[in-house]
Parts: structure tokens; sequence; C-alpha cells
């Protein structure tokens, strides 16, 4: 049996842990531990069963239980600091926090672990880049932690989000035009949004689908439903928010983001840049904060970076949602500062019969890592895969 995660490769019948592609060395017990996390990711494992599967149920020190966590660690990448694979639940056990695939799954495999770029023909003259991979019920994904595709890509974090995704259903990105935004207009900037899914889901073979809309992502996937209501089978928000900073009452304060991203944005993983991104996702993990930022930093100005948080604030979907026809699930963090759990409590009342599942988590979406990612899943996973 093959288990895969992360940048991982751990072949039971070899004895043999591969990372990226170059083969690691391991001791037998740190191998057996490394094995028995595998085998049940996202759950948590006791000491006891640790040691039942490790040492055969003979007694053992804590500093050597430790040690042995402390290799598997360094061999799959991670640290105690960053737990980012293989996560400590204190005076619990242990979890493995990545998602995992085999080879007896129908899971995303190397053959398409590299993403394939396609590109579909506007109506404008414009080419939409767009990527579908996976199996299962069609879904769009509209709205990210960075709007490009192979920087996208290139993140931990939301390359390991996006398998899990195709390894439930058919998932269809594209690259939106940065040029179509203005601060004057927004029916216009979403009336190219709605062109834009029309274009890739037209490409893709879709016909009728679902949406996922994640942070900004929610408002245009709000805007194609309603406008083309017969086309939405289910619609996800993940993050999302009924009024932007602009509208809310209670926030008299100045913008303390902006003044991030105004005051540090030019410089490369300064700790302005990586404060205002971290604001989204103060439970981290603080290396994948660190590496959105260095592929922000590379494809956004300040300028830009300002505009769409001055654009971010100005929104307001509350026009919107007595408008939605389809059925439709909210998921927030309870504990979110940027966009707070009111703003899905909003957009919950105001759609007619939608749910909301509060997440345990200040990030504004759940990262992998993060203990309410594989509610996140499991929630998105229910809901589409219900029958009417």
């Amino acid at each position: 049996m093959r288990y895969e995660f992360a940048d991982c490769v751990l072949d039971a019948d070899r004895h043999e842990l591969l990372r990226g592609g170059q083969a690691v060395p391991v001791e037998p017990q740190v191998f057996d531990l490394l094995e028995l996390l595998a085998q049940s990711p996202g759950k948590l494992v006791t000491r006891d069963e640790v040691i039942e599967r490790v040492w055969n149920g003979r007694f053992v020190s804590d500093s050597t239980i430790s040690a042995r966590i402390a290799a598997a660690r360094k061999a799959v990448g991670d640290d105690g600091k960053a737990q980012r694979i293989i996560r400590t639940i204190v005076r619990r056990g242990l979890q493995l926090a990545v998602s995992v695939s085999t080879d007896g799954d129908t899971a995303i495999t190397d053959s398409t672990r590299n993403q394939q770029l396609r590109f579909a023909p506007g109506g404008d003259g414009r080419v939409v880049p767009y990527t579908l991979f996976g199996d299962g019920p069609p879904l769009l994904r509209i709205g990210s932690v960075i709007h490009d595709l192979e920087a996208e890509w290139r993140l931990h974090s939301e390359r390991t989000r996006l398998t899990d995704l195709a390894n439930r259903f058919r998932l269809l990105r594209y690259n939106k035009d940065h040029n179509a935004r203005s601060n004057e207009d927004h029916q216009a900037v979403f009336d190219h949004r709605i062109n834009e899914i029309l274009t890739v889901t037209k490409a893709a073979g879709f016909d009728r689908f679902s949406i996922l809309g994640e942070f900004s992502g929610a408002f245009p996937a709000l805007h194609f439903a309603n406008q083309h209501p017969d086309r939405v089978e289910k619609l996800v928000i993940v993050g999302g928010w009924a009024e932007g900073r602009d509208h809310r009452p209670d926030t008299k304060e100045p913008d303390s983001i902006r003044t991030l991203i105004a005051e540090g944005w030019q410089t490369p993983g300064g700790g302005y840049a990586i404060g205002s991104t971290l604001s989204y996702f103060p439970d981290g993990p603080l290396d994948d904060v660190r590496s959105m930022v260095t592929e922000m930093q590379a494809l956004y100005s300040r300028e830009q970076k300002l505009q769409s948080r001055d654009i971010g604030n100005s929104m307001s979907a509350m026009h919107l949602l007595s408008q939605v026809k389809c059925p439709t699930l909210i998921l927030h963090g309870r504990r979110t500062a940027v966009h707070p759990l009111e703003e899905a409590r909003k957009l919950a009342a105001g759609i007619p019969d939608a749910s909301l599942v509060v997440l345990e988590t200040a990030n504004q979406i759940p990262l992998p890592g993060n203990d309410s990612y594989p509610t996140y899943l499991q929630a998105i996973d229910s809901f589409l895969n219900a029958q009417a």
C-alpha cells in the first residue's frame, strides 16, 4: 500500500519513504508511526494506540515516544513548532493534519498532480485560462487566497485544498481578469465576472453545476446565482461577508489592514505585509501564510492590493440575498475578525432556507492543518452530495 500526503509517499510494501521524490531514511519505529498516522488522516491517534502499534504494547518512556515523533516530523519535512503535517493534540495524542490518498483510491495521483492549464475563448476576444480535474459532481470554485492558477498551485495549503476537493468533485477554476476592477461601477465588474463564468463553464461542458464561493468569490457567486438560477444546482459560501467594512456601523476605527499594506507591501517578506495577510489567518500555519505573501508580492503591486482592499470594504450583497433560489450553505469561522461571524449570519438570514455551519477557527477559511479543516471538507461534501 502506498500513502501519499503533502509531498511525501509512504510505501508500506517497500518500507520506503519518499519526500519530493527523494528517499528519506527512517528507523523502523518511525516508519511504523508514520504508517499508523497515514491510515487515519485527520483522526486522533491516542498514545495507547501508538504504543500498541509501534512498541507492541511494551512499556516505553515519554522521552522515547517524543523522540520518535520528532524524527517522524523531520522525515516528512515538519517540526514541532509548525506541526503542519503531524499535530500534537495536547494530553490526547497525535493527528495527521493533511489529506492522504492511497493507491487503492480514485484520488488524484502522480499522473494528474501537475495541473494542466486550458484556455477558453471569450466573447470579448480575451482568452480565459482555466483548469478542470477530478471526478464527481461538477463544482466551480470562485475566490481564493490568491487569484492566479499557477501561483495558487504552488502554495502547499491551496494545492492540498484543491486536491481534496478534486477527490470529491469535478473541480473547475479560472483566472479572472484583474483589469476588470472599478470602485465606481461594481455592477460592470460583476457583469464581466458573469461572462467569465459563462465562458469557462461552457468550455468545461458544465450545464448545471454547484458553486463554491470563498472570500470575495461570494459576490460573483451570488450575482451569477441570481442571474442564471437555471444553471446553479447548489451554492456554498465560505468566509464571505454580506456587507463590507464601509457599511458596518461598528467599524469607526481606521482600517489597520489597509495601513499595513500601504506601509509595508513593497518590502519582500516584511512584517507589515505578513501581518496584513495573517489578519485573515491568525491560526496559521505561519509557514503557509508566509508562502502566500511571497506569491502575492510577486503578483500584485501595493496599489493593486490597496484597490482590492477598498473594493472589498465597499461591497454589499444585501440586495441579492432574498433572490437566491438554490439550496445554500454558509461556512464561517467563529472567531474571525476581518469579516466576523455576524456577516455570515446576515447571509444565512437573508438567503431563503440557507443553513450556517460555524467552524471553530479564527481563520477566514480553514487551512489544511487547522482543526476545523476536516469539518470544512465534510460539510461541503455532505451538502453538495446530498440528494435533493
